[in-house]
């Protein structure tokens, strides 16, 4: 019996498994590259029937706000929909993330609420994704708080303003132009302007890290949510809880997990965001993590993140147009 012959390399070239571009590596390198050329990746979103104002607030600092309001900004526009951004931290740190132009004197927020300019004077469009828009916020705004305090109708200027936007509101109001959502970034007080912004918005999404001292806040801020309810805003609701700075490998933010979920039930999304030093470094770039590092784990969850609140948003259309289309006797 002759011996056995030593494949070639062509013979182990070709018996080598071809690459699999189904897998998560791939997936993440191939949504890098499209993120990267400014093109979507997957499935678009699914747009709403009318604007979505969401308000994006929680009065304890340091939970990941203006990071969660810049990163699903970015996510949704990314997603094919029209996204408007409105800092309203005097601090401008939204503005900062998306490269806004907003040094003293730049028209901004301060001049939609002291001074009523119409909001579409001050919107600025994104450099690099043009299916996002930001109101930027100047140091002037810290001193809003002080000049509105008697002013008529202080807490529903955001409001107003918002009201008179040409493409915000229903597809029928505002057609295929209107903003999909405006992400409303407040800062991290309940003063007069996290008020203006309750007022104005319909839903609120509450960005809770996964940590202890995070759960210790939700008591107050669930009292201003119902006292702006049952005097300024009856339609507000708490409809996204989204759990940041989540790390997996401790039993704390497991427990802290359970309790929110516990709480607030389905209204806390499923994604939720790990620590990333990606994304703490994203905005001394000027950018969002989708654009810094479209592949890390920070990125790929705000994007998951983007697509489920997109996808239940889709769904609570549906619902409710079955629900008004139901013949009446079969209700």
């Amino acid at each position: 019996m002759s011996p056995s012959v030593p494949p070639t390399a062509a013979d182990l070239a070709a018996s080598r498994p071809r690459f699999d571009d189904t897998t998560p590596m791939a997936r993440a390198v191939e949504r890098q590259l499209l993120v990267r050329q400014g093109r979507r990746y997957g499935d678009p979103l699914p747009r709403p029937d009318h604007t979505r104002v969401m308000v994006v607030a929680n009065q304890k600092g340091g939970v990941g706000k203006t990071t969660t309001a810049v990163n699903l900004a970015a996510a949704l526009a990314q997603g094919g929909l029209r996204v408007l951004v409105i800092d309203l931290d005097p601090q401008g740190n939204a503005s900062t993330a998306l490269d806004i132009e907003h040094t003293r004197g730049t028209p901004s927020t301060y001049d939609v609420l002291v001074d009523e300019v119409p909001l579409e004077q001050v919107v600025r469009p994104h450099a690099r994704l043009d299916a996002l828009w930001c109101v930027p916020a100047t140091i002037d705004l810290a001193g809003a708080e002080i000049e509105l305090v008697s002013a008529e109708g202080r807490e529903q200027r955001l409001r107003r303003a918002l009201a008179d936007h040409p493409r915000v509101g229903t597809a029928a109001e505002a057609g295929d132009e209107r903003f999909d959502y405006v992400l409303i970034d407040c800062p991290p007080s309940l003063g007069l302007l996290t008020l203006n912004a309750l007022v104005a918005g319909r839903e609120m999404l509450i960005p809770i890290q996964a940590e202890y001292y995070a759960l210790e806040g939700l008591g107050q801020l669930t009292e201003t949510i119902e006292m702006v309810r049952a005097h300024l805003n009856h339609g507000l609701d708490v409809s996204t809880i989204l759990l940041t700075m989540y790390d997996a490998r401790t039993n704390l933010a497991a427990g802290v997990a359970a309790e929110v979920r516990g709480h607030f039930g389905s209204r806390v999304l499923r994604t939720a965001i790990p620590r990333s030093v990606r994304v703490s470094e994203a905005p001394s770039y000027g950018q969002s993590v989708i654009a810094y590092d479209p592949g890390s784990p920070g990125a790929l969850s705000y994007l998951e993140a983007a697509r489920e609140l997109a996808d239940r948003g889709a769904a609570r259309r549906d619902t409710a147009s079955s629900t008004s289309t139901t013949p009446e006797g079969a209700r």
